[in-house]
């Protein structure tokens, strides 16, 4: 498995595929861009899901999550970004992805973003 940046996830067999189960990540040295003034943004970034057919090989996350190091997003843009190509890739039956992003002249933000697969 390469060690640079990349945006895509590897997903692993659950092997508890029969039952819902909750899998809670933590990343909290999760750095972007501000796409105004171009200074780093630091946040927490944390993925709640219950598995489907995959689980998320976290060695991959931490490389998807370096990829956006160099990169100008809006913490709107960024986390909702991150739910959508999670679900695309590893396809969980509910995702919530939680972005807690540092105070920057006196403002912390939080972005919730959700999903729920459909039945």
């Amino acid at each position: 498995m390469s060690t640079v940046p990349t945006r895509t996830l590897q997903p692993v067999p659950n092997p508890h595929p029969d039952r819902d189960y909750l899998v809670e990540i933590e990343c909290p040295e999760f750095t972007a861009l501000c796409p105004v003034t171009g200074q780093p943004d630091f946040a927490t970034i944390t993925f709640k899901y219950t598995p489907g057919p995959s689980i998320v090989e976290l060695k991959s996350l931490k490389q998807y999550l370096w990829s956006f190091r160099d990169e100008g997003h809006f913490h709107e843009d960024v986390t909702n970004l991150m739910l959508k190509d999670f679900v695309e890739m590893i396809q969980p039956r509910k995702l919530e992805v939680i972005g807690k992003f540092n105070v920057r002249g006196g403002i912390y933000t939080t972005v919730r973003t959700e999903y729920e697969q459909p039945k």
